[in-house]
């Protein structure tokens, strides 16, 4: 089983602290870590540490570059970014041998998926910020922006995150999740949210599941909103299952 950030703010906590802590999670966890950062959209994040808020593209683009350069064994650390002090590499470095892949979040975007294909190892979407056509549509853009960076496309990973999850065949059980849970949480309106998670039945959320599979999703992380062991086991034993590609 890996283990993902989803996601770090590398611009917020910093390059090479947040380098040092993902190594020692890869030396900790067998060399099974990837690394998830993006620049966040939470405007009072960026308010907390005083960094002005229109400056998160251009200091996540630094600090994604530094980190990346980093988290890779004998990698030089000169990588153009603003960032300075910069440690000539890691001691002790991750266990992975080829260093820890940096995987990018981005709703999908042009300049996201951009990003991604310049700056990442692989892409993460978010799962109620899109829907399995309007991922099947990125896909294909993030294919031609990798073209254009001379990447291949067919192995290139991806992974649907913040996915919610409450398995449920009671429809008044579903609708007070989305309602007084997760639309409250992620602020939007619980009409906009259903369908998009998998609030409902085993049955619907294997559908929308399946859907993905079908848009080239290579892999869901589920966030279950409560009774994490029981929802997770119900994923395992009445979802999956029903998912077909």
């Amino acid at each position: 089983m890996k283990l993902v950030t989803t996601l770090a703010l590398a611009s917020l906590r910093g390059p090479v602290p947040l380098a040092k802590a993902f190594s020692a999670l890869d030396i900790l966890s067998g060399g099974r870590v990837i690394a998830g950062v993006g620049p966040g959209s939470s405007k009072a994040d960026y308010e907390l540490v005083r960094v002005p808020f229109e400056e998160r593209w251009q200091r996540f683009d630094d600090a994604a570059r530094l980190l990346k350069a980093l988290l890779q064994p004998g990698a030089a650390t000169d990588s153009g970014a603003s960032c300075s002090a910069a440690p000539t590499g890691l001691s002790p470095a991750p266990r992975q041998r080829g260093g820890v892949p940096l995987w990018i979040g981005s709703w999908g975007s042009q300049a996201g998926l951009r990003r991604v294909a310049s700056l990442g190892d692989g892409w993460l979407a978010s799962a109620y910020n899109t829907t399995p056509e309007v991922f099947a549509a990125a896909m294909k853009l993030l294919g031609r922006e990798l073209e254009r960076q001379a990447k291949p496309t067919a192995d290139f990973p991806n992974a649907l995150v913040t996915m919610w999850v409450w398995i449920t065949d009671k429809r008044p059980d579903a609708e007070r999740v989305l309602s007084g849970v997760v639309g409250p949480l992620v602020k939007k309106d619980p009409a906009e949210l259903r369908g998009r998670i998998c609030v409902g039945s085993a049955h619907e959320c294997a559908e929308l599941l399946s859907r993905y599979a079908r848009a080239g999703c290579q892999r869901v992380h589920f966030w279950p909103v409560g009774d994490e062991r029981r929802q997770v086991e119900l994923i395992a034993a009445e979802v999956m299952p029903q998912v077909c590609g």
